[in-house]
């Protein structure tokens, strides 16, 4: 990850963050593993918080109001995903990070044609979950913190990939994915080794 972060950084003159290599390499691993017509259109769905977006509206003394998030979707084709450098995909994702404050204000105003919370759960869909800042290890029932979290169950209707951490004591981030069919996981898999 720090490698490709680094070079990421060197080439692009900006920074990127492990959630943007993981889910470039997930994204492209799984779009390659299908094998999309080069002109599919192949999606990522991710929410963003948007508190920070907020702060004319909350009141400035602090507090909880909620939480505050928008869906962030990247749609590019399976060509571009597939054939572009893992930089360029970690790119495409950052743009629509980017895009986040104007997407969120024309929601807010009323300004969208489509509902972007109305999730359609399409087969060229990947859905991103990060879970690396969620405090589930700190959370002790009375025997301990956890060893290990993962999902407990995924929805098969849906492709998706979650970011975690290992298990306790290892450092770094894994990715949980439910994304490809039986057919195409020794290619995904082998897909997602070659960033190691």
């Amino acid at each position: 990850m720090a490698h490709v972060k680094a070079e990421y950084f060197q080439a692009m003159g900006q920074y990127c963050s492990t959630f943007d290599v993981a889910i470039a390499k997930v994204w492209q691993a799984r779009t390659r593993a299908i094998k999309y017509s080069p002109q599919a259109e192949v999606k990522i769905c991710f929410f963003a918080n948007t508190r920070h977006l907020l702060t004319q509206v909350l009141p400035k003394d602090g507090g909880f109001y909620g939480n505050c998030f928008y869906p962030v979707t990247v749609t590019s084709t399976a060509k571009d995903v597939a054939t572009s450098g893992l930089l360029g995909v970690i790119g495409m994702i950052r743009d629509g990070k980017a895009r986040l404050p104007l997407e969120f204000a024309k929601w807010a105003s009323g300004d969208v044609k489509v509902d972007p919370y109305q999730l359609t759960f399409q087969h060229n869909v990947l859905f991103v979950s990060d879970w690396t800042r969620l405090g589930f290890y700190e959370v002790d029932y009375g025997w301990g913190a956890p060893s290990h979290i993962i999902p407990f169950t995924y929805a098969d209707y849906m492709a998706v990939a979650v970011l975690g951490a290992p298990p306790m004591p290892k450092k770094g981030t894994r990715i949980m994915t439910q994304c490809v069919e039986e057919k195409h996981l020794k290619d995904f898999r082998d897909d997602i080794k070659g960033l190691f």
